[in-house]
């Protein structure tokens, strides 16, 4: 007979942070995607593509400082999200 071992719940915070990570993921994708049609769009004619693409950037930058405040204060694991 096989011992099955039990696996709690992720705390809230831990799946508030999966969230909002994926949500941001989605966001980036997003606003490249954006990049893409309005670079096609405009033909390099317009300033919405360096919009779209700095909007990007922005979020990246700030995705990658919410990881490390969260890391940096306890919220994500050192072992990170499972």
């Amino acid at each position: 007979m096989t011992r099955r071992l039990h696996t709690p719940e992720p705390p809230v915070p831990l799946l508030f942070i999966k969230i909002i990570v994926i949500v941001m993921l989605l966001m980036i994708v997003g606003s490249l995607f954006s990049a893409l049609v309005f670079l096609y769009k405009d033909r390099g004619g317009g300033t919405r593509t360096a919009r779209a693409l700095t909007i990007r950037v922005a979020l990246s930058i700030s995705l990658f400082l919410l990881l490390m405040a969260g890391f940096y204060f306890g919220i994500i694991p050192p072992l990170g999200l499972r």
